[in-house]
């Protein structure tokens, strides 16, 4: 009999995509008389029956009896050769479901559960067919940060039921930071009574000066009974709890409880006092390293942990370690000197090999964020790649193992909409859409580099996620987005077609009670600049028949507004406003844009020093496409000069008169972004002798700051800004003695 042909589009929606769906003739109708069997253990066959029961209400019976339509598991390695893979065979009889192991039996469960709850409407009927399943990456991970906010266990297990819904198979649980200390260490209570907690919390924006606190004490921890049965819970589910204790720096709550193993003063005198961190950021006070208490600390602090988790890695951080307090610290310096370390980056280097030495004496390897490659990659140590790409390319090609968690695509603390009602988070913008484009695999790695790959994690830092719903807000469904990213073959990857299961995934997740982002499909737009000084605004949503409406006069669209059909030419300044509109019924948020038009707008642009890192513009003209720069920094319209100075020449094509000039300047040196110490505006009309015709040397604003010059008329065609940069961040204050960034908007002249 021939078999049915089906689009992409007809298949049931399974996340992540599996490796092949073939589909079938007829249905399979799961009933209240099902019977559930296998030779697998009881443990497994309770959690099948559980798991079926509750999404159908039906508990189904365990054996086989005549007559009934049954659930077969088996377990195979031959039939399915690939780890942790499963075939689930559904005909019109019977579900046969093998797996090369009973983790793979599990995977298989999760896409039943995911058939099952897409047929309530029709009485639990699955369409026929043959998936053939496997992981494309061994290490799928989801990370959570409890540290600087602490989470309910009820809530943990909540979490660890939707990764493993999608496939994942590993929790790193970052259980140590500057602001809390969460594990109970029983050999030192102290860090129970004192470690775990902070005096009070920031309020708001840790860029908004001044500072603000809630007065409010804050903290606990998991004691160890709780973390043995979110281990247990966890492991049931095949997910592997990876802890993460924070070394050598991010210690400032640790040394709270035990100050004798700060560095000395530069005096010779004991560091400190210390204090649990109370707002969010890089701090100067890390464990000494020079010390050997320090080395018996945490040495004893791991043996107690490895006696909670039996995962193969130990996480143990070495991310953002300043080294100013070993470099003034006797104990540190003679380190140096006694191991004959060239500098402080080796002596770190010291601290890791010297961990890693303890715990694979204890059978154990470990895992450290990528600054762990300073001084010399400690040998057999995993490298997790969070700065980018290029901490995890240097640890393969240094045959190392490696897991790709990039912050600009996998970091949930940052925002997934551009629209002014998003909830306050950390900083940045990486939507949707943007973490599935991730491809895992740098285009530059050899073969025989790529093995060494291990897989993919999504982390959330929650230092603006202060609560359940928070978090849940800000990790789903972008999380989705990397268990596909992890499972799934690349080729199989669709962004349309996961939009298209993801919404059909959403009635899931409500069940469920994930409190998800369900505007992924609101509008986005992109603005160009046309050489005559007018823009083209780009609407779009990725909705299926959806229209959108609009309005050039700031009102609210409704049905009887202009229907967007093709870029809309903006050839005075506007307020732009758009709806998605499915039907006569508005979706979702309503956008909102203001584009300014000025003499400047589309004029050609020069940059002496080039502009760097995330704020360095897809076009000199981002400086004049009528576009403003917002406080959330994370539009792509700030132009940013890290330590140089920066000089902007506008082209105005001909002269002509002009009497204002103006720009923004960005202030918040929380993000290491500093006013200039002098901003000077000149013109000219032949672009070599220059008048000037304004200075401004004050920007008092914590934050946006503007600059309006206003003058006589003068004739001009070239407008020339020139801004001094504050250099090297002085001394005391965050980021201090590196580079600081002097962020610039829109050029406007009239």
């Amino acid at each position: 009999m021939a078999q049915p042909t089906f689009s992409r589009a007809q298949q049931p929606a399974i996340i992540p995509q599996p490796v092949s769906y073939q589909p079938e003739t007829g249905t399979f109708q799961l009933t209240s008389k099902t019977r559930l069997s296998g030779t697998v253990s009881p443990e497994l066959l309770r959690l099948f029956q559980q798991t079926i029961a509750s999404v159908t209400k039906f508990t189904l019976q365990i054996g086989t009896t005549k007559g009934s339509s049954p659930i077969q598991l088996r377990l195979d390695s031959a039939l399915i050769p690939k780890s942790e893979g499963y075939q689930l065979h559904i005909t019109p009889g019977a579900i046969t479901l093998t797996g090369h192991n009973e983790t793979g039996l599990f995977y298989g469960l999760q896409t039943l559960v995911q058939l099952l709850d897409q047929s309530r409407s029709s009485s639990f009927r699955i369409p026929a067919a043959r998936i053939d399943d496997y992981p494309r990456f061994s290490y799928r991970g989801m990370h959570l940060d409890v540290s600087r906010h602490m989470f309910p266990l009820a809530f943990l297990k909540k979490y660890i039921d939707q990764l493993a819904l999608y496939k994942f198979n590993t929790f790193h649980w970052h259980l140590t930071d500057d602001q809390g200390w969460r594990i109970e260490i029983k050999r030192y209570p102290e860090l129970q009574k004192t470690a775990a907690y902070r005096n009070e919390t920031l309020i708001g924006h840790k860029k908004e000066l001044p500072h603000r606190f809630d007065g409010k004490r804050y903290g606990g921890y998991y004691t160890q009974d709780e973390v043995r049965d979110l281990v247990r819970y966890a492991a049931q589910r095949h997910i592997t709890v990876i802890p993460e204790i924070e070394m050598p720096g991010h210690a400032l709550a640790a040394l709270s409880a035990k100050p004798e193993l700060g560095c000395l003063k530069p005096d010779g005198s004991p560091g400190g006092p210390y204090q649990a961190a109370t707002f969010w950021g890089i701090f100067d006070d890390v464990y000494c390293a020079g010390n050997d208490s320090t080395f018996t600390f945490l040495e004893n602090v791991l043996d107690e942990v490895i006696q909670l988790f039996p995962s193969t890695y130990i996480h143990i951080g070495g991310d953002e370690c300043p080294k100013n307090r070993w470099k003034t610290c006797a104990r540190c310096q003679a380190r140096i000197k006694a191991e004959h370390l060239k500098d402080e980056h080796e002596l770190q280097s010291y601290v890791i090999r010297r961990i890693e030495r303890h715990l694979n004496s204890k059978g154990r390897q470990i895992i450290g964020w990528d600054e762990i490659l300073e001084g010399g990659l400690s040998p057999g140590a995993t490298v997790m790649s969070w700065q980018g790409i290029q901490g995890g390319i240097e640890a393969m090609r240094q045959r190392h193992d490696a897991i790709m968690t990039p912050e600009p695509y996998v970091y949930f603390d940052y925002y997934q909409s551009l629209y002014p009602a998003e909830p306050l988070t950390a900083a940045g913008y990486t939507p949707l859409s943007k973490t599935y484009s991730y491809e895992p695999v740098p285009a530059d790695l050899k073969a025989e580099e790529e093995k060494y790959l291990k897989g993919v994690q999504g982390n959330a830092w929650s230092e603006y996620m202060d609560s359940p719903e928070k978090a849940e807000y800000m990790i789903f469904p972008r999380a989705l987005a990397v268990a596909e990213m992890g499972w799934s073959p690349r080729q199989q990857r669709n962004y349309p077609d996961f939009l298209r299961r993801l919404r059909i995934h959403e009635p899931l997740l409500t069940q469920r009670n994930v409190h998800y982002a369900d505007q992924f499909d609101e509008l986005t737009d992109s603005v160009t600049v046309n050489a005559n000084g007018t823009l083209q605004l780009t609407l779009s949503t990725t909705l299926p028949g959806a229209t959108v409406r609009y309005t050039t006069d700031g009102q609210s669209p409704t049905t009887a507004s202009l229907l967007y059909t093709k870029p809309v030419t903006i050839a005075t300044s506007s307020v732009v406003k758009a709806a998605v509109f499915a039907g006569d019924q508005h979706q979702g948020r309503v956008f909102e844009k203001q584009l300014t038009i000025s003499k400047a707008t589309g004029k050609p642009v020069t940059f002496t020093n080039a502009p760097k890192g995330g704020y360095k513009p897809a076009s000199p003209l981002v400086a004049v496409n009528g576009v403003v720069g917002t406080s959330r920094y994370n539009t792509g319209e700030w132009i940013g000069f890290q330590g140089d100075d920066a000089e902007v020449i506008i082209d105005l094509q001909k002269t002509q008169p002009i009497s204002q000039i103006g720009t923004h300047v960005l202030n918040y040196h929380w993000q290491r972004m500093w006013a200039p110490t002098m901003l000077r505006l000149a013109v000219s009309e032949d672009g070599k002798t220059y008048q000037n015709v304004f200075t401004q040397t004050q920007f008092p604003v914590n934050g946006i700051n503007a600059v309006d010059a206003r003058f006589a008329p003068v004739n001009a065609r070239y407008v020339r800004m020139q801004a001094t940069n504050k250099g090297v961040i002085p001394a005391g204050e965050y980021g201090a003695g590196g580079k600081a960034w002097l962020l610039l908007d829109e050029f406007r002249v009239d």
